[in-house]
């Protein structure tokens, strides 16, 4: 084998609000966790069982983080396909550590906003929740700097 595939796929609700960042470039970014569940019964007490998973999520890109910005808040239902990357830092001790989350960013990277038509606008917002969804599915990013592009269906 040549080649290589590092793809996420999570369906999930989120934990906290999205937190929206700008970095020095100018570009935004948005950080939120995500929790996926799993459910199953107890073979042995056919008790319910539950478990929990919670993944860290990176968003690149100006038009995906202007979607997770205004449409997204602790407790949305969503769909995310993005890479797992694990990054190094040190703490206050000078320790080393690592973090592992999943990145959304460019053309391999997918965001769908799962829950009803209006349970994530204002009532006064005009924007087609089912283009902006439609909109990210197509996989909105800042990185996509062609101008031969219609950007005409794009409701932002």
């Amino acid at each position: 084998m040549t080649g290589s595939v590092n793809k996420v796929i999570l369906l999930g609700n989120l934990g906290r609000d999205p937190e929206i960042r700008s970095m020095q470039s100018g570009s935004k970014m948005a950080t939120f966790s995500m929790a996926t569940s799993k459910r199953w019964r107890d073979k042995n007490t056919q008790e319910q069982r539950d478990k929990t998973s919670w993944h860290n999520i990176v968003v690149f890109g100006d038009g995906l983080v202007d979607i997770v910005e205004k449409y997204v808040k602790k407790g949305s239902k969503i769909y995310v396909e993005g890479e797992l990357q694990t990054r190094k830092w040190q703490d206050q001790d000078g320790n080393d550590r690592y973090t592992t989350e999943v990145v959304l960013q460019g053309f391999n990277s997918n965001l769908t906003l799962l829950d009803s038509r209006n349970a994530n606008i204002n009532q006064d917002q005009t924007i087609d929740t089912d283009k902006a969804a439609s909109s990210v599915e197509n996989s909105i990013s800042s990185n996509n700097t062609d101008s031969s592009e219609s950007d005409d269906d794009i409701p932002f």
